[in-house]
């Protein structure tokens, strides 16, 4: 009978014994070219988040200014509780 083999027997690969990485293979100079782009199209990609966050509040700010000063929807929308008016 053969006896299992437990987590602590595991062999785990000698540091020497691991394959070659992307990171290892590149040049420190293309690593940093690398960085830099993916910095600018992070900074990019928050730059639109923004403009698109920017445009919607003032689409929404429209909108309500535009409800403000439509009478139907504000007497659709107040509350018709006259009682606290009344003195």
């Amino acid at each position: 009978m053969a006896k299992k083999k437990g987590p602590a027997a595991a062999s785990k690969p000698a540091p020497e014994d691991k394959p070659a990485t992307l990171k290892d293979l590149l040049s420190a100079e293309m690593l940093g070219k690398l960085k830099a782009q993916q910095d600018e199209l992070k900074a990019a990609e928050e730059k639109r988040r923004e403009d698109e966050r920017q445009r919607a509040e003032e689409a929404r700010k429209a909108e309500q200014k535009r409800l403000d000063n439509d009478f139907g929807h504000l007497l659709d929308t107040s509350k018709m509780d006259w009682k606290k008016f009344k003195s």
